[in-house]
């Protein structure tokens, strides 16, 4: 009992010192508190006596500050004014400061001077117009400003002319040259080709520039007239260097080098090279996907004149290099003008430096045209082959001259489909008047001998010549012959079928003819002696110059017709002699026994 007593008086004493422990506690955090407020009243009142201090502080400055801030923009406005006085007045005497360097041009001073000084010029024009048209400086300011512009395009023309010259031949035929495969097209291949200098090109840009967006844009019939020009003369240039070379290089060298010429070769002996000569053999290899056969396959014995034979193939082989050298240059000025010429202009502008040049081209060709179909008139086939390495390139490049006359007018860029289809449609014409010629030939002059007759020589040498051209002939027989075959059929598989099948009849209309001929020999011995060795001729030329190969493609069975031919004729040759070998088998047998009796006494 005792214990427990003294147990809870032992817990009632922890429980009040705890208590008091507590108390304190409280009475110092009622002290805190006491000092928080103070501090915070003290603060309150310091912040207060800020706030009222600041406000004083802001009524006497911001009056200040304003004050400042007007003598500011006034300073501003002084000098605005100043400066907007001085240029007024710079205005009212930029008509004297300039006028003698204007009328002098830019030639007596440096261009960007000049352009400076008619900076001026323009701005004092717009301020005069503006704020006082009717004064008597306009009016001298719009003398002067005419005169600078009529002063830019005079420049822009004499840079032009003292700048502008042809292109050499040999850099021509260097240009050719460099372009062994044909290019991808749309890319440019002439940037090699510098006809202006850099310089030259900055000043016309510049001066261009500024007449453009002032204006005035006379100065690019100035630009037509100057490039036409030099784009003419280059393309004579060109003739001439090649005709006069043609005095000195044989006929082979100036078809571009191929050396493998029956026609040619032979005729002079080869000469050391020389600068013209190494630039003639140079545009052999842009032109030798049209020409590596067109010596092979000259007209080998068809004239009698070689004079005209030579003057045929110069002028097919000028032509060819006159059409290679237009387009590089026509893609050079294109290139050039891109750089001088305001972009909406250009297509314009560029159709015009072109005409003269593309009409030359097109009117060559189509004399060409026009003598081939005086050779056909004539009967003078062989002639007319002239143009068919020209239809080859001319399909051959086309593609490139499409794109580059792109945004000019529709005449132009019909100009060089006219020709082709020009070309084509005479030599279809050719063609076909070949194939009558051959069926219809009267010719009465009949080797005694039974010999191969001139018809047959002829007709083999014309198909081995068009042998080399059986794609171009193709498609002229599939565009403009009796039955037109729609463009999207004529492939190089179909033009060389139909180059078989035309070769085919003109092989047909051959025999016939032959057939016919040899019904004219009395003797009928020689009838058979005579197909027979026309068609021995046929057969082994066709195999010798690899005829029968194309024409096989069309009838496998050409070379069993001939064959059997052959077999026939030997056959009534044989028939022919039946009644000789019929008397000698038949001769009196006693007496031949007779005969081998005494022969073995």
């Amino acid at each position: 009992m005792d214990s427990m007593m003294d147990d809870i008086a032992e817990l009632k004493h922890d429980i009040d010192r705890k208590l008091e422990k507590e108390e304190n506690n409280l009475a110092l955090l009622r002290q805190c508190l006491t000092r928080y407020d103070t501090n915070t009243t003290s603060m309150i009142g310091i912040l207060n006596s800020f706030e009222e201090r600041l406000e004083n502080l802001e009524k006497t400055i911001i009056p200040v500050y304003n004050e400042t801030e007007n003598l500011r923009r006034r300073q501003e406005n002084i000098e605005k004014t100043m400066h907007t006085l001085d240029t007024v007045l710079s205005y009212y005497h930029t008509a004297k400061d300039v006028e003698q360097t204007i009328k002098e041009g830019p030639a007596a001073s440096d261009l960007e001077t000049y352009m400076s000084y008619l900076e001026k010029v323009l701005k004092a024009k717009k301020y005069f117009e503006l704020y006082s048209p009717k004064s008597k400086e306009i009016k001298d300011i719009e003398r002067i400003y005419d005169d600078g512009k009529d002063a830019l395009q005079l420049e822009f023309r004499s840079l032009l002319h003292r700048h502008g010259r042809p292109v050499p031949p040999v850099v021509i035929l260097d240009l050719l040259n460099s372009d062994e495969d044909l290019p991808p097209i749309g890319t440019d291949t002439d940037l090699a080709l510098e006809q202006l200098s850099e310089k030259v090109v900055e000043d016309l840009r510049v001066i261009s520039k500024w007449l453009t967006e002032n204006g005035r844009i006379d100065f690019m019939k100035a630009y037509i007239q100057a490039r036409s020009t030099m784009l003419s003369r280059s393309l004579a240039g060109l003739k001439e260097h090649l005709k006069s070379s043609s005095g000195t290089l044989n006929t082979s060298q100036l078809s571009f080098g191929n050396q493998n010429s029956p026609a040619g070769g032979g005729k002079f002996r080869p000469q050391k090279d020389v600068p013209t000569r190494k630039s003639m053999n140079k545009i052999a290899k842009m032109t030798k996907k049209v020409l590596q056969l067109e010596q092979g396959h000259r007209r080998q014995g068809s004239f009698p004149d070689p004079v005209k034979e030579d003057s045929s193939d110069l002028e097919t082989d000028l032509y060819i290099s006159e059409m290679s050298a237009l387009l590089r240059l026509m893609q050079s000025e294109a290139h050039l003008m891109k750089g001088i010429i305001p972009e909406k202009h250009q297509r314009t502008v560029f159709d015009n430096i072109i005409q003269a040049s593309l009409e030359t081209l097109v009117t060559e060709g189509e004399l060409l045209a026009t003598a081939a179909r005086k050779n056909v008139a004539r009967h003078d086939f062989g002639a007319v082959l002239s143009i068919f390495p020209i239809v080859q390139h001319l399909r051959l490049v086309k593609p490139e001259f499409d794109l580059l006359l792109e945004g000019c007018q529709a005449p132009t860029r019909a100009k060089l489909t006219s020709l082709l289809s020009t070309l084509d449609s005479t030599g279809a014409k050719a063609l076909e008047e070949f194939t009558e010629s051959t069926r219809d030939d009267k010719s009465l002059n009949m080797p005694k001998d039974g010999i191969v007759h001139q018809l047959a020589n002829q007709t083999m040498m014309f198909l081995e010549q068009l042998q080399g051209y059986c794609e171009t002939a193709g498609a002229m027989l599939l565009m403009h012959g009796e039955k037109t075959a729609p463009s999207s059929t004529i492939t190089p598989d179909t033009c060389r079928l139909k180059a078989a099948d035309y070769m085919t009849r003109v092989l047909s209309a051959l025999g016939l003819n032959l057939s016919n001929k040899a019904q004219t020999y009395s003797d009928l011995a020689l009838r058979p002696i005579f197909m027979l060795n026309n068609l021995n001729y046929i057969l082994k030329s066709m195999k010798r110059s690899g005829l029968l190969d194309l024409l096989s493609s069309w009838n496998k069975e050409i070379e069993f017709y001939y064959n059997n031919q052959i077999l026939e004729q030997k056959s009534d040759y044989s028939q022919s002699w039946s009644k000789v070998l019929h008397y000698i088998l038949e001769m009196d047998k006693p007496m031949s026994q007779h005969r081998t009796q005494d022969q073995v006494k």
